[in-house]
């Protein structure tokens, strides 16, 4: 039986929530470099579809990161030139460097993201950067992209706990956003990349950024549910007045760079929970949870999703 054919779920709006969520679909991404065996490329192509069909109006379609580091998006090229594109719907994808940009340019992409890291062990291990020395890697790439037009977001790692350094300084965080900002990223997605998250530092990191002078329609959060508190950290952050959120079809994905972090928000239950609070997404959830079954057929594994699971057994 369908979630439509089920009635639910019920819709009891709040009180102190945005009318409308953007929705920032990162599972062709972030999803499937996390894969063991490299998904082929016509499977891509209807995945990213489907979820542009289903209502999505950001799809995070591919990396541009040496094919060395992320096998299982090698084929970003070809991808991205057979990509059918529907009108109304972005497709950016991760640009590491000015190498990746030059990619991104040649295969005409209007929207990219850059990915740094909020603390000193991550941005050595995952960009061979020190924590400063990695601005000096991106400054290039923000300038070139918004003098050709393009939309520049900035990734922010480690954002509230690093495997290696524990829990993340708050200030530290907010330097590293607000240098990005500064380069020229329209917006930045702070990240829990290990999934550590809880609500109150989310309030509290959010409570930074406006005391420094960041709007929060320039903000975007990105949680991992190693600990399941991705949709209880996603109320804090709506309740700040966020109004972009990251997810992934079916909650596929983690972090290569970082063994403990497990898959992402999955795009239904995040759909379920904002169904519910009477807050707009354009997303059909229906049709998301086929989209994520048959993925999960394709992969010969069940979805981590619980509503999936839930909706499709």
């Amino acid at each position: 039986m369908s979630a439509r054919e089920l009635g639910l779920p019920a819709r009891v709006p709040a009180d102190g929530l945005p009318e409308r969520v953007t929705i920032w679909e990162v599972g062709p991404r972030d999803g499937l470099q996390n894969e063991q065996a490299v998904v082929p490329v016509e499977v891509k192509l209807e995945f990213i579809d489907r979820l542009a069909a289903a209502g999505l109006g950001t799809v995070e379609a591919t990396s541009f990161v040496h094919p060395k580091w992320v096998p299982q998006l090698a084929d970003a090229e070809a991808l991205l030139a057979d990509l059918p594109r529907r009108d109304g719907v972005r497709y950016p994808v991760l640009v590491p460097n000015e190498r990746g940009l030059d990619r991104a340019l040649a295969a005409g992409v209007r929207h990219i993201a850059i990915f740094a890291s909020a603390t000193e062990t991550f941005a050595n291990r995952n960009l061979n950067r020190t924590l400063d020395d990695q601005f000096a890697m991106f400054e290039p790439v923000v300038g070139r992209a918004v003098a050709e037009g393009l939309d520049v977001r900035g990734y922010v790692s480690m954002c509230f706990g690093d495997p290696w350094e524990g829990p993340v300084d708050r200030a530290a965080v907010v330097g590293v956003g607000r240098r990005l900002l500064d380069l020229g990223c329209s917006q930045l997605s702070l990240g829990d990349t290990i999934g550590v998250a809880t609500a109150g530092q989310v309030s509290a990191l959010l409570d930074d950024f406006a005391s420094a002078g960041t709007p929060m329609s320039a903000l975007a959060v990105h949680f991992h549910d190693t600990y399941g508190q991705a949709l209880a950290n996603t109320l804090a952050a709506l309740r700040h007045g966020v109004t972009t959120v990251d997810s992934s079809a079916g909650g596929l994905g983690g972090c290569p760079y970082a063994e403990s972090a497990t898959g992402n928000l999955a795009t239904e239950d995040l759909v379920w929970l904002l169904d519910g609070l009477g807050v707009t997404t354009g997303v059909d959830l229906d049709a998301l949870a086929d989209t994520s079954a048959w993925l999960a057929g394709r992969l010969g594994r069940p979805s981590p999703s619980r509503v999936v699971r839930a909706l499709r057994g």
